[in-house]
């Protein structure tokens, strides 16, 4: 199942590594999406809005996972692009010490503050209940979103984006007859949807499990490579936790925004959710295209073959770039029709609002191809601190729009947030991209 990414034509092997990845992303997306829907049709808009009052500090704290498994697959990936396989064992042996201890901490500490978390969030008290035993499930959840993130990490790492592929297709299939077993057959309402969310995740983490246990015998560390080493975990630490932290980060300028959206009411916190499950679907092969080629550097940078890894990020950058102004013109003209899958037709105010924060995201998406393609090539060189301060461009532009103009523009600025955050971003990637560039030339002595 594992496949070099070293030779052969960049754009045929990112787009055939990006299209399980997406599909799975998709897929991914998909039973989120049926989350939303069920809550919104059978238990109401209020329901929908106490979910969505949420979105943004799960996308902090599950960002924050799979950054961190996202970055530990990294050093796995330049390993076996050299051919370096004992190392690589030692990565895999040591990231999934480092991913349980992670597990423990992170729920622990979740869900102690859970009940604060909602209250910075500025959440209502006609939504707090159900919005608490919804995000309670989910942060009880996160040592099954790890350990599915991890090992389908590795399993990409070595060229194998097929096989999570396939376990997120029966997760998804399998939440959403969870969904209408809890929601609608047991009557459990949010914290239904969040528990068909988590026990889905946790069978495509024990299907990734076994599959390596019985049929990847490549990925088994041995005796030898079973313990902690020093070098081994800083390393590793030093890629995953600056990925996890861009995640979160980027999604403390989120919490800002939806602090700021929730106080502007019930319509415009539904409008605003019903928008965002569009959004992330939307932004499903920008995150594939660029995790392509973020595996395409790492293993080529373990090759030594630099010109390659800029052929590489030119293809992908391209690919994603013209995917984000279709997208866009789809968000533009049809943004008020796809909300309907979440709102009645008679909610006319909150299908209002949803379509106009889908408009104005449609005129630029394109850049979130550039944006997501130069961010996670740098991590894919190794400069996983670099690509941080990109996550802290994106936290200070959308802060700075709901801190200080949502006040006299209303939800109109709320709608702008992400767009000012995303450019800003871009600006300074495009420049620290060609700096790491030239700093990994000099490396390898092929300046």
């Amino acid at each position: 199942m594992a496949k070099s990414m070293t030779e052969g034509r960049p754009f045929r092997l990112i787009l055939q590594f990006a299209l399980p990845l997406l599909v799975g992303n998709l897929l991914q997306q998909t039973y989120n999406i049926i989350d939303a829907a069920i809550v919104g049709r059978v238990l109401g808009a209020d329901a929908l809005a106490s979910v969505g009052s949420t979105s943004s500090v799960q996308f902090m704290v599950l960002g924050f996972c799979i950054g961190c498994c996202t970055g530990f697959g990294i050093p796995v990936a330049k390993c076996f692009g050299a051919e370096r396989l004992e190392k690589m064992k030692h990565y895999i042996f040591n990231g999934a010490a480092l991913t349980g201890m992670v597990a423990v901490v992170l729920t622990a500490l979740c869900v102690l503050l859970c009940p604060w978390i909602l209250r910075i969030l500025s959440v209502s008290e006609e939504l707090y209940g159900n919005a608490y035993r919804y995000l309670l499930v989910i942060f009880l959840g996160l040592p099954f979103t790890l350990l599915y993130n991890l090992l389908a990490s590795v399993l990409r790492a070595v060229g194998d984006s097929r096989t999570p592929f396939i376990f997120l297709v029966i997760s998804a299939g399998l939440n959403v007859v969870l969904d209408l077993l809890c929601i609608i057959g047991f009557g459990w309402g949010c914290a239904g949807a969040a528990i068909a969310t988590v026990a889905s995740q946790a069978v495509s983490g024990i299907l990734c499990f076994f599959f390596i246990y019985k049929r990847v015998e490549l990925l088994h560390p041995g005796r030898e490579n079973c313990h902690l080493e020093g070098h081994t975990s800083k390393s590793l630490l030093s890629m995953g936790l600056p990925m996890g932290f861009q995640f979160s980060i980027t999604a403390i300028g989120s919490m800002v925004m939806q602090s700021a959206n929730n106080g502007l009411g019930s319509v415009y916190v539904s409008g605003f959710t019903a928008a965002l499950k569009i959004k992330q679907f939307a932004m499903c092969p920008f995150d594939a295209i660029a995790s392509s080629v973020s595996v395409f550097c790492g293993q080529n940078l373990g090759a030594g073959r630099l010109e390659r890894i800029r052929q590489g990020v030119r293809e992908g950058i391209v690919i994603a770039v013209s995917y984000g102004i279709l997208a866009g013109l789809v968000l533009i003209f049809g943004g008020r029709i796809l909300s309907m899958m979440f709102v009645s037709g008679e909610a006319s105010k909150v299908l209002d609002a949803a379509a106009k924060y889908l408009r104005y995201q449609g005129y630029f998406f394109w850049s979130l191809g550039i944006l997501n393609v130069v961010r996670l090539s740098i991590q894919g060189l190794g400069y996983a601190g670099r690509a941080v301060f990109s996550g802290v461009v994106e936290m200070i532009g959308r802060s700075v729009v709901s801190l200080c103009f949502v006040g006299a523009f209303g939800y109109t600025a709320i709608c702008l947030a992400d767009e000012t955050a995303w450019v800003s971003a871009c600006l300074y990637l495009i420049p620290m991209y060609a700096l790491c560039m030239r700093r990994t030339a000099r490396k390898l002595g092929q300046v």
